[in-house]
Protein backbone atom coordinates (compact mmCIF):
# COMPACT_ATOMS: atom_id res chain seq x y z
CA UNK A 1 0.00 0.00 0.00
CA UNK A 2 1.47 3.23 -1.03
CA UNK A 3 1.14 5.83 1.60
CA UNK A 4 -1.30 7.65 -0.99
CA UNK A 5 -3.51 4.80 -0.62
CA UNK A 6 -3.84 4.69 3.02
CA UNK A 7 -7.30 4.74 4.36
CA UNK A 8 -8.52 7.78 6.73
CA UNK A 9 -12.20 9.50 7.61
CA UNK A 10 -10.25 12.83 7.66
CA UNK A 11 -10.76 14.97 4.62
CA UNK A 12 -7.79 15.79 4.24
CA UNK A 13 -8.64 18.23 0.96
CA UNK A 14 -6.27 16.12 -1.07
CA UNK A 15 -6.95 13.85 -4.08
CA UNK A 16 -6.21 10.09 -3.82
CA UNK A 17 -3.78 10.36 -6.37
CA UNK A 18 -2.04 13.36 -4.70
CA UNK A 19 1.51 12.56 -4.34
CA UNK A 20 3.03 16.24 -3.05
CA UNK A 21 4.92 16.80 -0.20
CA UNK A 22 1.92 18.57 1.36
CA UNK A 23 -0.21 15.53 1.02
CA UNK A 24 2.54 13.07 2.43
CA UNK A 25 3.08 15.68 5.51
CA UNK A 26 -0.93 15.49 6.08
CA UNK A 27 -0.67 11.74 6.34
CA UNK A 28 1.95 11.56 8.78
CA UNK A 29 -0.06 14.15 11.13
CA UNK A 30 -2.74 11.78 10.76
CA UNK A 31 -0.94 8.96 11.75
CA UNK A 32 0.25 10.83 14.24
CA UNK A 33 -2.48 12.45 16.02
CA UNK A 34 -4.71 8.91 15.75
CA UNK A 35 -8.68 10.19 16.51
CA UNK A 36 -7.94 13.84 17.14
CA UNK A 37 -8.27 15.61 13.08
CA UNK A 38 -8.30 18.58 14.94
CA UNK A 39 -5.06 18.45 16.30
CA UNK A 40 -3.74 17.02 13.03
CA UNK A 41 -4.90 20.58 11.07
CA UNK A 42 -3.36 22.81 13.76
CA UNK A 43 -0.43 20.86 13.58
CA UNK A 44 -0.43 20.87 9.51
CA UNK A 45 -1.16 24.26 9.37
CA UNK A 46 1.33 25.33 11.58
CA UNK A 47 3.97 23.16 9.74
CA UNK A 48 2.52 25.12 5.95
CA UNK A 49 3.19 28.39 8.37
CA UNK A 50 6.68 27.85 9.11
CA UNK A 51 7.87 25.88 5.55
CA UNK A 52 6.09 29.04 3.62
CA UNK A 53 7.73 29.11 0.18
CA UNK A 54 10.49 26.71 1.12
CA UNK A 55 10.89 24.42 -1.94
CA UNK A 56 9.91 21.26 -1.12
CA UNK A 57 13.61 19.74 -1.55
CA UNK A 58 14.82 22.39 0.83
CA UNK A 59 12.50 21.05 3.48
CA UNK A 60 13.82 18.88 6.46
CA UNK A 61 10.35 17.25 6.89
CA UNK A 62 11.20 15.09 10.20
CA UNK A 63 12.86 18.70 11.76
CA UNK A 64 9.70 20.72 10.68
CA UNK A 65 7.28 18.46 12.30
CA UNK A 66 8.79 17.70 15.18
CA UNK A 67 8.82 21.09 15.84
CA UNK A 68 5.24 21.90 15.51
CA UNK A 69 4.21 18.88 16.94
CA UNK A 70 6.83 18.75 20.12
CA UNK A 71 4.48 17.78 23.03
CA UNK A 72 1.83 17.44 21.66
CA UNK A 73 2.33 14.26 19.49
CA UNK A 74 6.15 14.17 18.93
CA UNK A 75 8.82 14.62 21.30
CA UNK A 76 12.60 15.87 21.10
CA UNK A 77 14.89 15.73 23.94
CA UNK A 78 18.05 15.80 24.95
CA UNK A 79 20.39 12.64 24.97
CA UNK A 80 20.96 11.27 28.42
CA UNK A 81 17.79 13.73 29.74
CA UNK A 82 15.85 10.80 31.03
CA UNK A 83 13.50 12.95 32.95
CA UNK A 84 12.61 15.16 30.44
CA UNK A 85 12.07 12.00 27.95
CA UNK A 86 9.42 10.08 30.77
CA UNK A 87 7.85 13.30 30.71
CA UNK A 88 7.42 13.77 27.51
CA UNK A 89 6.24 10.39 26.84
CA UNK A 90 3.80 10.45 29.45
CA UNK A 91 2.50 13.65 28.21
CA UNK A 92 1.94 11.57 24.66
CA UNK A 93 0.58 8.88 26.14
CA UNK A 94 -1.83 10.32 28.31
CA UNK A 95 -3.54 11.33 25.18
CA UNK A 96 -5.20 8.20 25.02
CA UNK A 97 -5.47 7.63 28.72
CA UNK A 98 -2.53 5.64 28.99
CA UNK A 99 0.07 5.52 31.90
CA UNK A 100 3.37 4.03 31.57
CA UNK A 101 4.99 1.63 34.37
CA UNK A 102 7.99 2.74 34.37
CA UNK A 103 8.97 0.19 36.75
CA UNK A 104 10.19 2.66 39.48
CA UNK A 105 9.21 6.31 40.91
CA UNK A 106 10.41 8.49 37.95
CA UNK A 107 10.32 11.58 40.65
CA UNK A 108 13.60 9.87 42.77
CA UNK A 109 16.70 10.39 41.44
CA UNK A 110 18.25 7.22 42.30
CA UNK A 111 15.53 6.08 39.28
CA UNK A 112 17.31 8.22 37.04
CA UNK A 113 20.75 7.69 37.82
CA UNK A 114 20.25 3.62 37.06
CA UNK A 115 18.66 3.68 33.99
CA UNK A 116 19.65 4.57 30.80
CA UNK A 117 17.45 6.12 27.61
CA UNK A 118 17.40 2.78 25.85
CA UNK A 119 15.71 1.25 29.03
CA UNK A 120 13.54 3.97 29.12
CA UNK A 121 12.35 3.77 25.16
CA UNK A 122 12.17 -0.10 25.54
CA UNK A 123 9.95 0.09 28.59
CA UNK A 124 7.40 2.87 26.83
CA UNK A 125 7.63 0.72 23.60
CA UNK A 126 6.31 -2.29 26.01
CA UNK A 127 3.76 -0.66 27.59
CA UNK A 128 2.32 0.55 24.44
CA UNK A 129 2.06 -2.26 22.73
CA UNK A 130 -0.70 -4.36 24.66
CA UNK A 131 -2.67 -1.19 24.10
CA UNK A 132 -2.54 -1.09 19.97
CA UNK A 133 0.40 1.95 19.80
CA UNK A 134 3.53 1.91 18.74
CA UNK A 135 6.31 4.28 19.76
CA UNK A 136 8.55 5.41 16.93
CA UNK A 137 12.19 7.10 17.11
CA UNK A 138 13.49 9.72 14.36
CA UNK A 139 17.43 9.12 13.39
CA UNK A 140 18.81 12.70 14.76
CA UNK A 141 22.12 14.46 13.40
CA UNK A 142 23.51 14.36 17.34
CA UNK A 143 22.20 12.34 20.57
CA UNK A 144 18.84 13.59 20.72
CA UNK A 145 16.04 11.50 21.08
CA UNK A 146 13.17 12.31 19.13
CA UNK A 147 10.30 10.33 18.17
CA UNK A 148 6.27 10.34 18.11
CA UNK A 149 3.27 7.14 18.95
CA UNK A 150 1.14 5.71 16.18
CA UNK A 151 -1.52 2.62 16.21
CA UNK A 152 0.14 -0.48 15.38
CA UNK A 153 -1.86 -1.30 13.03
CA UNK A 154 -0.26 1.41 10.98
CA UNK A 155 3.16 0.26 11.13
CA UNK A 156 3.29 -0.49 7.82
CA UNK A 157 2.00 3.03 6.45
CA UNK A 158 4.19 4.79 8.63
CA UNK A 159 7.37 2.89 7.19
CA UNK A 160 6.09 3.40 3.92
CA UNK A 161 5.29 7.36 4.71
CA UNK A 162 8.47 7.75 6.52
CA UNK A 163 10.11 6.45 3.12
CA UNK A 164 8.53 9.08 0.92
CA UNK A 165 9.30 12.02 3.03
CA UNK A 166 12.97 10.73 3.65
CA UNK A 167 12.09 10.07 7.19
CA UNK A 168 14.57 7.71 9.21
CA UNK A 169 12.91 5.97 11.70
CA UNK A 170 12.42 2.72 13.85
CA UNK A 171 10.72 1.03 16.42
CA UNK A 172 10.98 2.40 20.17
CA UNK A 173 12.22 -0.96 20.97
CA UNK A 174 15.04 -1.07 18.86
CA UNK A 175 17.47 1.58 19.91
CA UNK A 176 21.18 1.72 19.66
Amino acid sequence: MAPSDYDHDADHGFDDDDDSLDAYVWQLFLLINPGDDDAAFQQFAAYREAVGGTPDDEVDVAEVVGQVADWRSAFHVEAGDTRTLVQAIDELSARWNLAIDWDGDTDEDEFHADIDTADLLTTAYDNLAPHGYTLWLLDTDDDSVAGWMTLSRNVEPMRELATELGIHLHRGNEMG
